[in-house]
């Protein structure tokens, strides 16, 4: 418990000291998940649309996929991306290993299927006679679909939420891709597990309030859309 108390005495400290080397992992923290979500989201949300209203060869399948991927292990994915970007991989080339770049190719892959999974379930919970009545009414496909996910807004914004919260406190993958380096792809998560082995766990305890802190004033955030949504 004392470990506990002076670890929130420690985070409380950090941060009023504006310490520059616990900004610079919170800020990387942010940047890393924000544009592998804002990729996910932008991906995943006509994704999941299209795979909730269509109607196609072969739809099972990719929905499967898709389910899969719900679950995919991230450690399984930091090794596919590993292997992927390694020197001898198809895109090797490209030099993102170890970089903020493969953390965020990690993090994409992690959420991506789950803002489309959820999103396709929210789309699919509609009711099936809005989209032919829209079209009757003189409603382009497109216009169709922006109406459902309009209807459906409560469940992608759903879906937004649990991809950011798969990513945001992911460690496995971004240290396999990352690397954990000082000052370059060290983030919150990473440095708690390397404060913890050193033995520093009122450093690392102070990490994790800091973590949690951002965590619930984005999904605070989140919570506050939600109920703009529907006023």
């Amino acid at each position: 418990m004392e470990e506990i108390v002076a670890g929130m005495q420690e985070a409380v400290r950090l941060l009023l000291s504006l310490d520059p080397g616990i900004l610079g992992i919170a800020f990387l923290s942010l940047k890393v998940s924000g544009l592998a979500l804002l990729i996910s989201t932008i991906l995943g949300i006509p994704l999941g649309a299209w795979l909730g209203l269509g109607r196609f060869l072969g739809r099972r399948l990719a929905v499967a996929f898709v389910y899969t991927g719900m679950g995919f292990p991230p450690v399984v994915v930091g090794l596919f991306v590993y292997l992927l970007l390694s020197r001898h991989g198809p895109l090797g080339g490209l030099g993102w290993l170890f970089t903020p770049t493969a953390m965020v190719l990690a993090q994409v892959i992690i959420s991506l299927p789950l803002v489309a999974g959820f999103t396709m379930a929210a789309v699919m919970g509609v009711d099936p006679e809005l989209r032919p009545q829209l079209v009757s009414l003189g409603a382009t496909q497109r216009q169709a679909t922006w109406a459902l996910l309009r209807e459906a807004r409560l469940g992608v914004l759903v879906a937004i939420i649990a991809g950011f919260g798969s990513i945001i406190s992911e460690v496995g993958a971004v240290m396999m891709v990352g690397g954990n380096i000082e000052r370059y792809t060290r983030v919150l998560t990473t440095a708690i597990v390397l404060e913890t082995q050193k033995g520093n766990f009122d450093l690392a305890i102070a990490l994790g309030f800091i973590l949690l802190s951002i965590a619930f004033l984005i999904n605070l955030f989140m919570l506050h859309l939600q109920r703009e949504a529907f006023r």
